[in-house]
């Protein structure tokens, strides 16, 4: 396995139970740490990976073979298409013919769609094993493989089958993303922004200064801006990792945003239905007195310099309302929305006026009638 080349910058998560501690290594050339996180009672390990990674899910398999390991892989659907109940069996099927037992392993390498399945297989395989994420994109590394929520969809919503399972590890390799597309880096940074707007203003700044920059995969400005996205997500999730507060606060611009790709029937990057929603999100602090102009402008602003959208079609809101009021945070018919009143100010803000909600949608709804 390739040795790391330059420095490693490690990031601590802590987990609420014992053993839920874990390491975000973030760096080049960071596969040969793999055996580290796997532990030294690892002996079977199940490689995860989407079609599309299946010359990378074979490189992992041999060389944890070369470590000595029985590694397997198992290929599924790209992209949301993977995060299917039938996927999760296919896993459990590999599993079970492998007889991997408690003390056994899966290694999940590809985007949030792949680590969310395999980190789900790995939390009801024999009531938990351990898992390591191999995020080869921005969004993975960023988002979901940090923080151990795992899940997959359902013909109702977006995660409303899932599980808590704390990962053994997380390797983001800076390496991986040198072939990923433009678009696929920049939609990634749309979690990357929203990490600026709750927590790290410095984030905003550094992409104001250069919003070309953050096009160049193996820049330092991003190795810099993942590296602060992720430490937000670690502070917070190490102080609320099953969510019964603070954590909400990640939720940002998600519950427009989950409905905006369960209506694009996840046809839409997961980065660019959160564009849609932060702006929403912000709108709606505006609405409620809370937010000032400059701040919901400076979304626009940041989202666009990196040509994420900022608005949706105006004739769907009836549709995007109903999958809301199936959002996690709801509670009742009382729709709930992160907002901030402030940079780095977010908070819970409840809305039972439907109609607020509709008035605050034509501000961002494309084609709306004047």
């Amino acid at each position: 396995m390739s040795e790391p080349t330059g420095t490693v910058t490690t990031i601590p998560v802590t987990g609420e139970r014992p053993g839920e501690d874990y390491e975000v290594l973030v760096g080049h050339g960071l596969l040969g740490q793999l055996p580290r996180l796997l532990g030294e009672r690892v002996q079977r390990v199940l490689v995860v990976h989407p079609r599309a990674l299946r010359s990378t899910g074979d490189v992992v398999m041999e060389e944890l073979r070369g470590r000595g390991y029985q590694a397997f892989t198992a290929e599924i659907p790209d992209a949301e298409e993977g995060k299917h109940v039938q996927v999760a069996a296919f896993c459990w099927q590999v599993l079970g013919q492998n007889d991997f037992t408690r003390s056994d392993a899966v290694v999940s390498v590809g985007g949030g769609a792949v680590s969310d399945v395999a980190g789900f297989v790995a939390a009801t395989w024999l009531r938990g094993v351990r898992v390591v994420h191999v995020p080869t994109t921005l969004l993975g590394m960023v988002d979901a493989a940090v923080g151990g929520k795992t899940g997959i969809n359902t013909a109702e919503g977006k995660n409303l089958v899932g599980a808590f399972h704390p990962p053994a590890g997380v390797l983001c390799d800076l390496d991986t993303l040198r072939t990923l597309p433009e678009h696929e880096l920049l939609t990634g940074m749309a979690e990357v922004v929203k990490c600026g707007f709750i927590a790290d203003e410095r984030i905003l700044e550094l992409i104001e200064g250069d919003p070309q920059a953050v096009r160049d995969s193996q820049s330092g400005l991003v190795r810099e801006l993942v590296e602060r996205g992720v430490r937000v997500k670690a502070g917070i999730v190490s102080a609320d990792l099953r969510e019964s507060g603070r954590r909400e606060m990640l939720n940002y611009g998600h519950t427009l945003g989950h409905a905006i790709e369960h209506n694009e029937r996840y046809q839409w990057r997961h980065g660019a239905a959160v564009s849609v929603g932060m702006v929403f999100a912000a709108e709606l602090a505006r609405t409620a007195g809370t937010l000032a102009d400059d701040v919901v402008e400076r979304h626009r602003t940041v989202l666009g310099s990196l040509g994420l959208p900022t608005t949706y079609r105006w004739d769907q809101w009836p549709r995007l309302l109903e999958v809301m009021k199936r959002d996690k945070k709801t509670r009742g018919n009382l729709l709930r929305f992160v907002v901030l009143d402030a940079v780095a100010r977010p908070r819970i803000l409840e809305v039972p006026d439907p109609a607020i909600l509709f008035a605050t949608y034509q501000e961002i709804a494309e084609g709306a009638p004047r």
